[in-house]
């Protein structure tokens, strides 16, 4: 039999118990707009970007803490081609809901020009640094017919950059080097010839090491924070990497990641492992010429979440090289893309059932 006294301390003790898991809990997914850093900032400790799913609900008309960070973001991916950042304000104004609008379209999502749950786990997802809109323009949803393909309805959503630059005809061999300060292993050089010989399968273009980095004409590096090109990295997960059109030739990386070299990221120990071929995968497509695409399973797609695997060209990426440099005589016209995703949020359904586990328990030693 419990006395009045020990019901009185179960009673403390869970209310105390459930008050600690709801902190952590709004301490994960929704913390101080102040703490949240901006799309640049360097080191951002993990878990920093899922405090943008603060703006949840957000529309145009209304004033909300730290949302200038957020219109930052849409400013450096070209969304809000109109600066400088440092004037932005935290009012959810004109120019906001149009990059919304945009936004929602390019990633196939519901044009709301409301900051809703889809839109804001989208914003949030490891990316690409290369901007999707490059001078205010964007082709990377604009729904192009492939009159090519033997499927008279099949819409294609590669883009290039502006202008449509490539590597000079007649180009048939690229040579690449690593930054020499690297010292990289044999293991991770192997993951990059792996990631360039999925472009040299399908088109006209191989790749093959050099061993003068200055007179290569691909160069390769692992670098933190701001490193020199005007693309700063920002710490752990945002953006993981970019590339630059021809025929600049540079490929940088984020040092801060958790790279993945060996073994299935998919396995990973880690929340926040990215797969590193998967990432040099897509920004060798830069480097080749293509720009961002739409379609979730390509390659060229700007986001990919952490713990996944994602290395084979879609059709509309092999249609995009090809347009650009022509087919691999030996190609086969066909390729399997597979991609997997592991649930990397704090505790997932684990999460969620012990909360729930520990407030039935607290409610049930109350009725005692």
């Amino acid at each position: 039999m419990i006395t009045q006294n020990q019901r009185y301390y179960y009673h403390i003790f869970y209310i105390t118990l459930i008050s600690i898991t709801l902190t952590s809990v709004s301490a994960r997914f929704f913390p101080d707009p102040s703490s949240m850093p901006a799309w640049n900032s360097s080191n951002a400790p993990p878990g920093a970007w899922d405090g943008y799913k603060n703006f949840t609900g957000c529309s145009r008309g209304k004033t909300y803490d730290g949302l200038s960070k957020l219109k930052n973001y849409f400013n450096h991916f070209g969304y809000i081609p109109n600066g400088p950042p440092s004037n932005f304000t935290d009012d959810f104004d004109e120019a906001l809901e149009s990059a919304v609008r945009t936004y929602q379209k390019n990633f196939n999502l519901n044009i709301t020009g409301e900051l809703d749950d889809a839109t804001m786990n989208y914003i949030v997802k490891p990316r690409c640094g290369v901007a999707d809109i490059i001078n205010g323009t964007t082709s990377m949803n604009s729904g192009k017919f492939n009159s090519s393909s033997t499927n008279f309805h099949t819409v294609a959503h590669y883009s290039f950059f502006p202008g449509q630059p490539r590597w000079p005809e007649g180009t048939q061999t690229l040579t690449y080097a690593f930054d020499p300060s690297e010292n990289l292993d044999d293991a991770t050089k192997q993951v990059f010839a792996n990631a360039f010989n999925q472009w040299s399968k399908v088109t006209t273009i191989t790749f093959t090491e050099a061993t003068s980095y200055s007179s290569s004409d691909i160069k390769i590096g692992f670098y933190s924070g701001d490193h020199g090109d005007g693309e700063a990295f920002d710490g752990v997960l945002g953006t993981l990497a970019h590339a630059f059109s021809p025929t600049d030739g540079r490929l940088h990386l984020d040092k801060a990641e958790d790279w993945v070299v060996n073994g299935d990221v998919t396995e990973s120990s880690l929340s926040n492992a990215v797969d590193l071929e998967s990432v040099v995968v897509h920004e060798i497509g830069h480097l080749l010429g293509l720009g961002h695409s739409s379609i979730e399973e390509a390659i060229m797609y700007p986001t990919i979440s952490s713990r996944t695997k994602k290395v084979e060209l879609e059709s509309d990426d092999i249609e995009g090289i090809q347009m650009l440099y022509g087919s691999n005589p030996n190609f086969t016209g066909t390729t399997t893309a597979t991609s997997r995703d592991r649930d990397s949020s704090f505790g997932g359904r684990h999460g969620v059932s012990l909360f729930l586990s520990l407030v039935f328990l607290g409610f049930g030693f109350l009725s005692l």
